[in-house]
């Protein structure tokens, strides 16, 4: 399954015992309806997200940033501190392709993107 939405925090990578490294970050999806004779809605979808393939990838996983992800989404159940059930959205993530950066990220191992020119200063 493939996902788009922006991180909502830096990624983090973490090493486990047996030395291996996983990234870890959260994308959130926004969805936007209107019922026929209703007030528009917006939806708002979590997932958290982790990729196994290389931990170079987190250097360019700034907040804000839009990606696109593909892999295996699955649910978590589990237990909050006040003993409700409560569940989260997970992907395991096989592919990451990266959309757009935010504003003020510089980007990593790419050239800084040119500013773009005002429409009275473009020549006609």
């Amino acid at each position: 399954m493939t996902i788009v939405g922006r991180l909502t925090r830096d990624a983090v990578v973490n090493v486990l015992k047996d030395e291996r490294e996983v990234v870890n970050f959260s994308i959130a999806v926004n969805d936007y309806y209107k019922p026929k004779n209703g007030e528009a809605t917006q939806l708002i979808t979590y997932y958290n997200c982790s990729y196994w393939i290389s931990s170079k990838v987190a250097a360019n996983l700034k907040k804000g940033t839009l990606v696109e992800v593909s892999g295996r989404i699955y649910v978590t159940a589990y237990s909050g501190a006040d003993g409700t059930a409560k569940a989260s959205l997970n992907c395991h993530v096989n592919n990451i392709k990266i959309h757009a950066w935010p504003k003020e990220v510089e980007v990593i191992g790419k050239a800084k993107p040119t500013p773009t020119e005002d429409a009275d200063e473009v020549p006609f």
